[in-house]
């Protein structure tokens, strides 16, 4: 319940109820509990409609230690299906809901999570809300997703999930992370199925896909199509959730940087914390919160120098995944694109599990271009350089 005085005063301001933000709220609610943190969400909950994996191997042990409680589902081992090959890789695979977000977050900050509150400005020492309240702060801290860059190439990664119940058990074990026996539609197209009991899935269909217009009709016809061909019957569509994910082809992330409002710290996409190639963001927020929390001061200049160096930094260690994306989306054709995933997943466990975690060693990179190229030569090499796909400097 937000309190009727129209003006408040905080440690620290969340703008934005998504993950990143959640993520700092529980590591400062944990390790900074005196601080009076406030976390302003437009929506009705904290997180909206959302599934985050991660692979076990992805956070260390402090990190896994503390997501624990977040965690509601987590499987032994993957499966992944291509024309040429299947294949199960023995990795555990977690997964956090919004729905459990929302619940831990609203219960560590009680009347500080303020829901449904639209937010009209933000500067970094106070945040106006559409009714005209205002709240004071040491800290704002802007985590309201991606925001539009001249600065970054990108390519998209879309989807539409549906959490189904079936009339009868599925039968599966372990996620099939990817599923790209499917027809190749829109890019590289996949199906990613979560088996959450013996009769509850969620199925969504995924196109690697080089503009962002998600086409939520088709996608959910797609959905029905794949679990009629499985032999599965959908007695309940429980709930659904789709995205448009960022895929990192290449960019100035100093120029980034500059186009950002001064002073104010942003987080997560917003702050281009996320795996270049497969989108996933929970790793880098979680890395980014107990950053944050560990700040001797935590001010909105601090906050943001801190996010900033973090971004910079893993910007520039991930240039060869970058490099990757480029060959994926730019030199090989929409509907080969699945070729390049097929060849990737004939390569060792362990060299995968690297790849997933963004710490990939200089053998890594070797190993993942030896070979007879799924991509034409000439289209490869054209794509070495960042300024393949966006103009300017490499960053």
């Amino acid at each position: 319940m937000v309190s009727a005085s129209s003006s408040q005063r905080a440690d620290v301001v969340l703008v934005g109820g998504g993950l990143a933000n959640g993520l700092i709220a529980l590591r400062l609610k944990s390790l900074r509990p005196r601080l009076r943190v406030i976390l302003l969400e437009q929506g009705p909950t904290v997180g909206g409609e959302h599934t985050w994996c991660h692979f076990a191997t992805d956070v260390d042990a402090v990190e896994a230690g503390w997501l624990r409680p977040l965690i509601v589902h987590r499987w032994s081992g993957y499966e992944v299906r291509f024309p040429g090959h299947s294949r199960q890789l023995p990795t555990d695979y977690l997964a956090i809901t919004s729905q459990r977000l929302h619940q831990t977050v609203t219960a560590a900050l009680g009347q500080d999570a303020w829901l449904s509150a639209k937010v009209s400005d933000v500067n970094p020492h106070q945040v106006t809300l559409a009714d005209g309240r205002t709240i004071a702060a040491g800290a704002v801290i802007d985590g309201r997703g991606p925001r539009k860059s001249r600065s970054l190439a990108l390519g998209y990664q879309k989807f539409v999930g549906q959490g189904v119940r079936l009339s009868a058990p599925h039968g599966l074990t372990r996620p099939i992370i990817m599923d790209a026996t499917v027809s190749q539609e829109d890019g590289y197209r996949f199906v990613y199925v979560l088996p959450l009991d013996a009769t509850r899935l969620l199925i969504e269909d995924t196109r690697y896909s080089d503009g962002p217009a998600l086409d939520r009709p088709a996608l959910r016809r797609s959905i029905a199509a794949y679990a009629k061909a499985q032999g599965w019957t959908i007695a309940k569509v429980e709930r659904e959730e789709d995205g448009v994910l960022p895929i990192a082809l290449g960019g100035d992330i100093d120029a980034y940087w500059r186009e950002a409002r001064p002073h104010i710290a942003e987080v997560g996409l917003r702050a281009a914390l996320f795996q270049p190639t497969t989108g996933y963001s929970l790793p880098d927020a979680a890395r980014l919160a107990e950053t944050i929390a560990a700040l001797p001061r935590i001010t909105s200049a601090t906050v943001r120098a801190c996010v900033e160096a973090q971004s910079k930094t893993v910007w520039r260690r991930r240039r060869f995944l970058r490099l990757l994306n480029r060959m994926l989306f730019r030199a090989c054709a929409p509907g080969d694109r699945y070729k390049v995933l097929e060849r990737f997943y004939r390569l060792s466990p362990g060299l995968i599990q690297r790849f997933y975690a963004a710490r990939l060693s200089r053998f890594d990179k070797a190993r993942i271009l030896i070979g007879k190229p799924p991509v034409p030569i000439s289209a490869a090499i054209k794509c070495i350089g960042e300024s393949s796909v966006f103009g300017g400097q490499d960053a």
